[in-house]
């Protein structure tokens, strides 16, 4: 069986980490190894951690969640890594399905799902997320992403500024890495109010990804003259 190495970045996540850790040890595949990169948490999720003795747990300074994921990533040791966030749930057989699916298909190096999001108790809806996401599941999330190691390789480090499935997606398109898609929900994002302030962030960090990619395009034009 395929080693896999599940990498967790957390940083002040004792609220959530508990059940996120429950749903990965949940997983009926097997063997895995787990990482959770604490980036300088000042909450009690080291004490959460002592609670897994199963986790490799890597402690540094705050550097960001990219930089964490970086270092969790460099210390894994399986042929597909899954990422995931600190305060995501997944479904039983997430890494059952991907797995399978990138056995039956060689030409994709990563592989995603859909993903459902759900409120928080006593979390009011925010704004940018309508009726109409809530209740339906998408595609999309870094969380929700399983890859060859072959293929993190290739792409190198997560940029600790971009830290999104768009980057990733951009970068592999432009390797001609090919993603694969199970559509099925496996990932349920919790929308809870820490997460909430980090929306406007998260689309300047989506556009930071496109001008990234344009700026690389623009460097490769500027070469091949």
């Amino acid at each position: 069986m395929t080693l896999v190495s599940v990498v967790i970045p957390v940083f002040n996540g004792e609220r959530f980490l508990d059940a996120t850790l429950a749903s990965v040890f949940a997983q009926d595949y097997r063997p895995i190894e787990v990482i959770v990169v604490d980036d300088g948490s000042t909450d009690g999720t080291r004490a959460v951690l002592e609670r897994w003795p199963e986790v490799i747990a890597i402690h540094q300074e705050n550097a960001g969640c990219g930089a964490a994921r970086n270092a969790g990533i460099a210390r894994a040791r399986g042929e597909l890594i899954a990422l995931q966030d600190a305060d995501d749930l997944w479904v039983p057989d997430k890494l059952t399905r991907q797995i399978a699916h990138l056995e039956a298909h060689p030409e994709h190096g990563i592989v995603a799902a859909l993903v459902q999001s759900f409120l928080e108790p006593g979390c009011e809806r925010p704004t940018w997320l309508t009726e109409r996401q809530l209740a339906e599941p998408r595609p999309g999330g870094i969380g929700n992403l399983v890859i060859r190691r072959e293929v993190m390789a290739r792409l190198g480090p997560l940029d600790a500024a971009i830290d999104t499935d768009a980057d990733l997606s951009i970068r592999a398109h432009e390797l001609g890495i090919g993603v694969g898609f199970v559509d099925a929900v496996l990932l349920h994002r919790r929308v809870h109010a820490n997460n909430l302030s980090n929306r406007i962030d998260g689309q300047r960090i989506h556009l930071r990804a496109l001008r990234a990619a344009i700026a690389r395009r623009r460097a490769a034009r500027t070469e091949e003259r």
